[in-house]
């Protein structure tokens, strides 16, 4: 793709300054960028970096100004970048249609437009809408419904009675809809609870490899509408997670707890079951929120268990004092015992 900077500027809404006809025809990172690549800078930090880059055009906040550059300035330059990389590597559309090695059940009712892969079972009265594709070997379960512009990548399992909502991605190794971990002690062994539950991911919401959803109990686990989870991600039964969260890597998300709107959650983080974290709070990589706890709205906490990252800080500063001041304690002892 070829395209100058004056009309990069348009689509992507920014301001031109310098060479509107400067052509470009890749995306790179400033290191590494050439004279037809576009690259980015967040802050003025990286302006001696971004005046020394060999870059065609820089995508720069609006107050940036580099010397004999072709600059784009806009309100938030990631976002703008990101939809500049769209341009110049847009995701290849599925093409229509069903592999002939595909299983669809009774009842089912697919889209014309819809993509089925090779290998892959629909099970009998599932629903899929217009523009979604399913990779190879994808196990759709019977009831369950997809909505618009879905794209679920190969091996991703979808047990019955999943609920998926329009422009979902869901990544390879996937399951959705598995039993919670639910038993009853009685009788000297553990008897299983029925989950007789199910999934309800909003719009827009993107799911990372390998991570796992569990149906609820009774009702429903929630994802809701533009929530972003990453790989490895556990999130059990009854869940309900809000809106436009983003979830990282290996954290693990415990029964019936509550994670109310854009709440940000780090990487290797657990929350014990029935817990609530309130919209806007920042949860801290490997921190643990104990089970039946609550997290303030907007706050950040940090340890486990969880406190605000402030008081989390001054207890470790404390914590590696402690050597020193017992030093100091048997020093005070030893000469008190020589009087």
């Amino acid at each position: 793709m070829r395209i100058t900077a004056k009309d990069l500027a348009r689509q992507i809404g920014g301001e031109i300054e310098g060479d509107p006809s400067k052509e470009l025809t890749g995306v790179a990172p400033l290191e590494s960028a050439a004279d037809g690549d576009i690259s980015f800078i967040e802050s003025e930090r990286s302006s001696v970096q971004a005046q020394a880059s060999k870059a065609g055009c820089l995508i720069t906040p609006r107050n940036i100004s580099l010397r004999d550059r072709t600059i784009i300035r806009v309100r938030n330059p990631r976002y703008a970048f990101a939809r500049a990389i769209e341009l110049f590597h847009p995701r290849p559309a599925a093409a229509p249609g069903i592999d002939p090695t595909a299983h669809l059940g009774k009842g089912v009712q697919i889209a014309s437009d819809v993509h089925i892969g090779p290998q892959t079972v629909i099970g009998n009265g599932c629903c899929i809408g217009s523009h979604t594709a399913i990779g190879a070997g994808c196990v759709i379960g019977e009831d369950s419904i997809l909505g618009e512009h879905c794209t679920i990548y190969p091996r991703v399992t979808l047990y019955p009675g999943v609920r998926i909502g329009s422009r979902v991605t869901v990544h390879s190794g996937c399951v959705i809809g598995s039993d919670g971990f639910g038993y009853v002690f009685e009788g000297g062994r553990y008897y299983k609870f029925p989950q007789v539950g199910t999934v309800e991911v909003g719009d827009d919401v993107e799911i990372g490899a390998n991570s796992t959803v569990d149906r609820g109990a009774l009702g429903a686990t929630r994802i809701g509408r533009g929530t972003k989870i990453d790989n490895l991600v556990q999130i059990a039964h009854n869940v309900q997670i809000g809106e436009n969260c983003v979830i990282a890597s290996q954290t693990g998300i415990s029964g019936s707890s509550v994670i109310e709107d854009n709440v940000v959650i780090a990487g290797q983080v657990g929350i014990g079951d029935h817990a609530r974290v309130r919209k806007g709070a920042v949860l801290g990589g490997q921190c643990g929120i104990l089970p039946h706890k609550s997290v303030r709205s907007g706050e950040t906490v940090w340890g486990t268990p969880a406190r605000p990252i402030r008081e989390q800080l001054e207890q470790q500063a404390l914590a590696a004092r402690l050597p020193r001041l017992f030093e100091k304690v048997q020093s005070l002892l030893r000469s008190a015992n020589q009087l």
